[in-house]
Parts: structure tokens; C-alpha cells; sequence
């Protein structure tokens, strides 16, 4: 008689994941991976995006399309209460959203590095703590924040000499802020096993930039140890990682995905 094999810990099946900004570049290796691991995964995006993104990876019907826009924050905190009275609490989420803000340093306005805040900063505490919340009273989760090198390190404006102009300051702010959400987040619901971590991005360029700046790409690569930019799918795996019951004592970490850039 065999016995039968012990459950994976990196096993995802039957977990309810909620995946905010689900449509965008790195959230679609996301949701697709986590629907390759057998998760029901919302992906929640703008508009009909995460609908058209599913149709078009095929994806199973365990992956359902959500259209909410985060920043406005009372539709979306009535459809997390409607979802959580109906039972349906997520055991994981992912918050990729982040606001869009060019502006560079001398041009910056009080008024838009505001709104910039209130878009990335404030919109998504409000959803984080609604979601978090509803992990405590159903006894566990794990949340996973985005981040972004650059809010451990500044841009090397070298990289972007006559191609691009630099990443700009209020991105990094808003980065470095987020990590520090997380960790107070971590400590706050970590007695009722909701775990807070964050995913830290290191050269994850989107496909538009890789296609109309080989250079500044290859800049990228050049100065990264590893010699390469990364590959979206290589976020989705510490993303999964984070969520499965491999990391059931990783809480309050910021989990660095970046060839080695910030090693330097």
C-alpha cells in the first residue's frame, strides 16, 4: 500500500487570490502564474483590461476579471465588504497598482506630488487595510505590496543620459513609503497571522520601453551584475512564494528581485 504524498508547501489550489493591478506587465506573469498553480485568482485592473488580458492568455476559468480603479476608493471598499459577507475573504492579495508621473525634480508641483500621493499612498492604504482587515477576522492571510529598487536606491541618472529622462523623485518617495506600510502592517496584524511583505523590483522594463530603447536597455543590463534586465515571470515566483505556505514566517520582509542591482 503507497502512501500518499504530503501536500506541497508551495501548493496554491483552492486559495482565493486577489490580485490588484492584475493587467499590467508584471501582474499578468503574476495572475497567470497563479492560476498555472491551480489559485482562484481575481485580477482586478481598470476598465475591461483584465477581462481582455484573460481572454487573451487563455487562462482557466479559475482566473475571473474584476474591473475597479483603485484610487476610487469607495466603490472599491463596498465590492471587498460584498465579497467578504458573501464568504468569499481572499487568503492572499497583491497590490501592483501605482499611479503614472513623469515630472521631473524642478518642475514638480506641491499640487500634483499631492495627488501622485493620494493616488499610490493613500488610495491604497485605505484598500490594503480594508483587505488586511478582513484577514484578521477570518484568522490569517498574507498581503503583498509592491515596491521598487529605486525605493531603496536613486536612480543613476547616467543610464538615462540622452535617451530617457530620469525616474523621477516622487516614484522613489512613494516606493520607500510603501515598504514602510508594509512593515508596519507586518507588525500590527502579525499576532493574527496576516503576514505583510513586499516584493522589491529591480530592472523590470515594460515591453514598450524594451521595444523603442534597446539602448537604454542595454544600459540597464550593463549595470546589473547579472548582465540582463529581468523577465516578468521571474517577479511571479517570489510573488508566489510569498503567498504559499512556504513563507508562513516571512513577514515584514521586503523581498529584493533585482539581478543584484542593489548589491552594488
Amino acid at each position: 500500500m503507497s502512501i500518499p504524498a504530503a501536500p506541497s508547501i508551495f501548493d496554491l489550489s483552492q486559495r482565493r487570490l486577489w490580485v490588484f493591478g492584475g493587467a499590467g506587465y508584471l501582474g499578468r506573469a503574476v495572475v497567470s502564474a497563479l492560476d498555472s498553480q491551480n489559485a482562484d485568482v481575481m485580477c482586478i485592473d481598470l476598465e475591461d483590461r483584465a477581462q481582455a488580458f484573460i481572454a487573451e492568455w487563455n487562462l482557466s476559468s479559475r482566473a475571473v476579471p474584476v474591473s475597479l480603479n483603485v484610487i476610487e476608493t469607495d466603490e472599491v471598499l463596498a465590492w471587498i465588504q460584498k465579497e467578504c459577507e458573501a464568504g468569499r475573504s481572499p487568503h492572499g492579495a497583491v497590490f501592483l497598482t501605482t499611479p503614472l508621473s513623469g515630472t521631473p525634480l524642478d518642475q514638480l508641483t506641491r499640487e500634483e506630488l499631492t495627488s501622485y500621493n493620494e493616488a499610490g499612498l493613500s488610495a491604497l492604504f485605505c484598500v490594503v487595510r480594508e483587505v488586511g482587515s478582513a484577514m484578521v477576522r477570518q484568522g490569517g492571510g498574507s498581503l503583498v505590496l509592491f515596491s521598487s529598487m529605486y525605493g531603496l536606491v536613486a536612480p543613476d541618472s547616467r543610464i538615462y543620459e540622452g535617451l530617457l529622462a530620469p525616474n523621477p523623485i516622487q516614484y522613489g518617495m512613494q516606493k520607500a513609503a510603501i515598504d514602510q506600510m508594509m512593515r508596519y502592517l507586518a507588525v500590527t496584524w502579525g499576532k493574527h497571522a496576516v503576514r505583510c511583505n513586499s516584493v522589491i523590483p529591480g530592472p523590470f522594463p515594460n515591453l514598450s520601453v524594451q521595444k523603442n530603447h534597446p539602448e537604454f536597455v542595454a544600459r540597464l543590463a550593463d549595470k546589473t551584475p547579472m548582465g540582463r534586465i529581468g523577465k516578468a515571470d521571474e517577479i511571479a515566483g517570489a510573488v508566489a512564494f510569498l503567498l504559499s505556505d512556504a513563507a508562513t514566517y516571512i513577514n515584514g520582509h521586503g523581498l529584493v528581485v533585482d539581478g543584484g542591482w542593489t548589491a552594488w
